[in-house]
């Protein structure tokens, strides 16, 4: 492969995606699409200002003209864009599924016609839905989403997996774990929680704080897409995981403890709504292709945390021009 579509490259994994593929493939040129929404930030890839391997392109993947133009000479896609935050998806699903379905759609027609040779579909362990007891969710598992995202997610798959046997188009699917790393949007767990301790503001903590998650290192969960898009094969489906699993209680605590911060910041609201309380999967199918994640918890975590202490002009500025955030949280979060 030597050009390629990347949709979604100025969000958090995309970005780190582009810049981890550059670095990788001495070969590779790569066009990057992105809509520049709220969580869109080209400030995150400001270190390839003046790459001749990149191009970016802002515009919505659901104009198939802009995508048709974006994807000329191409021989590959890989479709990060989306719509993820859960919390956003029970206040207005529409855009979810608006991104996420008809979106990937768009793309899977103009890369149908484009004759590409590789689209990847990036997508999430929360198809699954949740996992009870000590066993992991492996590829072939039928799928259960319980939130409009995951549900935007889960139709995105099949509908990019029926391409293979309908079209012949060479797709195959990623679906990773909850990932963390620096430049992530403050909405999500961590760096909300992060920049809230900062600024010595409550933490929102779902329920009781006993829900489990897997946690993935941003350029562990990039390695792990590229790994699938050079040794995958077409129609399969690959899990990305790490082998780190934490209570939200737990990571509140850790996080807290890195900051020196106190624990009555801790501040529990009502529970989400359909709120799944275990993600889990199996990454043995995409380990035995020689992937495996090198990030150690406990340092990338705190190398994270670090991050945004540095960076507090990044996420404040995000925090304070993003109109409607204080009163989306204050809605999401409103807690008794």
């Amino acid at each position: 492969m030597k050009k390629a579509l990347v949709t979604g490259g100025a969000g958090f994994i995309g970005s780190f995606f582009v810049k981890v593929w550059l670095k990788e493939d001495s070969r590779i040129s790569i066009v990057n699409l992105d809509k520049l929404t709220y969580s869109g930030d080209l400030s995150r890839l400001s270190e390839l200002q003046g790459n001749s391997r990149h191009s970016f392109i802002k515009g919505d993947i659901c104009d198939p003209k802009t995508v048709r133009k974006a994807m000329q000479g191409c021989d590959g896609v890989v479709h990060l864009a989306a719509e993820s935050h859960v919390d956003r998806s029970l206040l207005d699903a529409k855009a979810f599924f608006d991104s996420n379905v008809y979106g990937t759609y768009v793309l899977l027609e103009e890369a149908r016609r484009a004759g590409v040779e590789r689209f990847v579909l990036v997508s999430t362990d929360e198809v699954y839905g949740s996992r009870s007891g000590k066993g992991y969710f492996k590829e072939k598992d039928i799928l259960n989403p319980s939130s409009p995202y995951s549900v935007s997610k889960a139709a995105a798959d099949l509908l990019a997996l029926s391409y293979v046997g309908t079209h012949h188009l060479p797709v195959l699917v990623t679906r990773g774990a909850n990932t963390y790393g620096p430049y992530q949007y403050p909405e999500k767990v961590i760096p909300l929680f992060t920049t809230n301790a900062l600024t010595g503001q409550k933490l929102p903590l779902y329920g009781d704080g006993r829900q489990i998650r897997n946690w993935l290192y941003v350029e562990d969960h990039c390695r792990g897409i590229l790994h699938a898009l050079k040794k995958g094969k077409t129609g399969e489906v690959y899990n990305i995981s790490s082998k780190t699993e934490l209570e939200n209680i737990d990571l509140t605590k850790k996080l807290l403890k890195i900051l020196d911060k106190p624990e009555n910041l801790i501040h529990h609201v009502t529970d989400r709504l359909g709120h799944d309380r275990r993600y889990a999967i199996d990454s043995s199918k995409l380990r035995s292709l020689g992937w495996s994640e090198k990030a150690k918890f406990d340092t990338a975590f705190r190398d994270t945390l670090l991050w945004y202490c540095r960076n507090e002009k990044w996420w404040k500025a995000i925090k304070e021009k993003q109109e409607g955030f204080t009163k989306f949280y204050k809605k999401a979060y409103a807690g008794r």
